[in-house]
């Protein structure tokens, strides 16, 4: 049975977009990204909510990036894509199809019938899945500043034991935790 896999990039004080919406400050840097493509080269499907869709449909049509960047795009290209979303009528992106609602049978149904892992991203979309019991895994990598507000990356009233399986800590400061959820 495949992972599920919820991976984002969070400030020190553990937000994935700050009081007005900005996420700039989380932008990787080659060494973070060559290391992030490691980690999403082997998902077979991405989960999406609709406002992360809208950000990484870019990597669809970016085409002036060299090194992990465009390796990136790449990498986002060839995988399979679901967004979450009852206002989409389309997608701009191959390999892309729309659920109307989270459903846990159907993430379910799909860990099971997946030879690889999926990716779960948005922390709304996480938080469902992490509620529902579903996320097998965590990497978080965390950023070098602190941004007092915004969009959390993991929901409250929730308490999960972990396992660290894995740290890192990269020149620009951004370190990466990767748990298991026990």
């Amino acid at each position: 049975m495949a992972n599920l896999i919820y991976s984002a990039i969070t400030s020190l004080d553990g937000y994935v977009e700050d009081a007005d919406g900005g996420f700039e400050w989380a932008a990787p840097d080659e060494e973070v990204h060559a290391f992030v493509n490691e980690l999403e080269r082997p998902i077979a499907t991405y989960l999406y909510g609709r406002r992360m869709y809208d950000t990484m449909v870019y990597w669809e049509t970016a085409t002036d990036h060299s090194g992990a960047s465009r390796e990136y795009a790449e990498i986002w290209r060839a995988a399979e894509k679901v967004v979450y979303s009852r206002t989409l009528h389309a997608v701009t992106s191959a390999r892309t199809r729309i659920w109307r609602t989270f459903e846990p049978d159907a993430i379910q149904r799909l860990k099971e019938s997946s030879a690889a892992d999926l990716s779960i991203g948005g922390a709304d979309l996480a938080g469902q899945a992490l509620n529902g019991g579903l996320v097998d895994e965590c990497h978080l990598f965390i950023a070098p500043i602190m941004v007092g507000g915004g969009k959390q990356a993991l929901p409250n009233d929730l308490r999960l034991r972990l396992e660290l399986l894995d740290e890192r800590r990269f020149t620009s400061g951004f370190v990466h935790l990767h748990y298991r959820i026990l």
